[in-house]
């Protein structure tokens, strides 16, 4: 059903056809008519930051930033939705036009700024949903006008305020649309950033009797440089995993492309090379003991499977949504159970 409505979606400015999607996925799922855009997926079960997931395979964070879509989004099959980039205050964004689809090379660019409600909407949100058929992600930032100086009590008012409805909770301090906000990943900034947030998470476990796991997201525009600083500090500070990674400023893979000059980070297919290099890099700096998620670039199963096979335990998707449709979601889970299930026949699992 995707494939006849895709058209259409691709016709309209790339921000309405956004909300007219999620707002037609709202009314599938309460005309329940979800299994006409989503196949039913058989369980596949992964312990993750102690974690038990339904499947591997997640929605990224960026698609419903405000958490309005939660049971929708879960009804497609995910094993895991993450909603924001939150901010303690709403915030307008950057001025639109601000997303852009490049079709000939399945990529998006977007520069959309955080723009959301604001994290009092958000927890009224999530306790307005009802059916979590998989675990929660929230994502949380900082306000545009909040200087890095200041940045982790935004962070910190965020964490409080999600911490007793999240499953995990994610610390992105890697898009490139909040000016600055990627000075954060530079090693004392972040050492200072992730150590007082992991003390609050800490007695934030102890005051409601359950220790909610924090991510922290990071860039796929870390030189090696950056990324042996990154995983040295995340790895003593004993995070509960890194998601790699978000979108990048790096447009040469859509040169030419009338849309190339837009500003704003790049992603889908373009990006999966240098984000699973990243992904890769950072396995193999990481203790064991920190998992990875692996996000970017993913438009079919195989990209699913490049992923684990690069070290990671978890995968998400968003821009190949956009071009795929909920069928992705599928394609995804049942490329990973036959890499899971083929040692077990003595065959190799395709990379």
């Amino acid at each position: 059903m995707y494939s006849l409505a895709r058209p259409f979606l691709f016709s309209l400015d790339a921000e309405r056809a956004h909300g007219l999607g999620l707002s037609a996925l709202d009314v599938a799922y309460r005309t329940g008519t979800t299994p006409l855009l989503a196949a039913r997926i058989a369980p596949l079960p992964s312990t993750v930051f102690g974690l038990t997931f339904p499947n591997p395979v997640g929605l990224a964070a960026g698609l419903d930033k405000n958490g309005e879509h939660i049971d929708a989004l879960f009804a497609l099959g995910f094993g895991f939705v993450e909603i924001g980039t939150i901010t303690p205050r709403p915030q307008a964004g950057n001025p639109t036009p601000r997303l852009f689809r490049l079709p000939a090379h399945n990529a998006i660019i977007n520069r959309m700024g955080f723009n959301n409600s604001g994290v009092d909407a958000l927890v009224r949100n999530v306790e307005r949903a009802r059916n979590r058929r998989g675990l929660l992600g929230i994502n949380i930032g900082k306000n545009k006008d909040t200087p890095n100086e200041q940045a982790v009590d935004d962070y910190v008012a965020c964490l409080d305020k999600v911490y007793p409805l999240a499953d995990y909770i994610t610390v992105n301090i890697s898009s490139p649309n909040t000016a600055g906000l990627r000075e954060l990943q530079e090693e004392t900034a972040l050492r200072q950033l992730v150590s007082q947030l992991r003390d609050r998470q800490e007695d934030l476990a102890a005051r409601h009797g359950r220790r909610v796991p924090m991510l922290v997201k990071v860039a796929p525009d870390l030189s090696e440089r950056d990324i042996d600083a990154a995983a040295r500090v995340l790895g003593e500070l004993q995070v509960d995993g890194v998601i790699a990674t978000n979108t990048t400023i790096d447009h040469s893979k859509v040169a030419g492309d009338p849309l190339a000059n837009e500003a704003g980070g790049l992603s889908g297919a373009p990006v999966l090379e240098q984000s699973t290099l990243v992904l890769r890099r950072l396995r193999s700096r990481l203790p064991e003991s920190v998992p990875l998620v692996g996000v970017g670039g993913i438009l079919s199963g195989a990209d699913a499977v490049a992923k684990m096979a690069a070290g990671a335990s978890l995968v998400q998707c968003y821009s190949g949504l956009i071009f795929r449709g909920p069928a992705l979601v599928s394609e995804c889970v049942e490329a990973i159970r036959r890499r899971r299930e083929a040692p077990s026949r003595g065959a190799v699992a395709p990379l």
